[in-house]
């Protein structure tokens, strides 16, 4: 096998290695587990200051 050759798989199973991980990454993306974990990532923009400091439980000053 010449050096042409092997560059040639090299680059074909590293697709494949390269797709894998992205079907891999959309379906973990889409999982039902994942849903209550994005749509709260989703609110924090929205998200006021008085409840982020509670849950850091950091006192009010002054």
């Amino acid at each position: 096998m010449d050096f042409i050759q092997w560059v040639s798989d090299a680059r074909s199973v590293v697709t494949l290695i390269c797709m894998s991980t992205f079907i891999g990454i959309v379906i973990w993306a889409y999982s039902s587990a994942r849903k209550q974990d994005f749509d709260e990532a989703a609110m924090l923009p929205f998200a006021d200051d008085e409840s982020l400091n509670a849950k850091a439980q950091e006192p009010h000053h002054g």
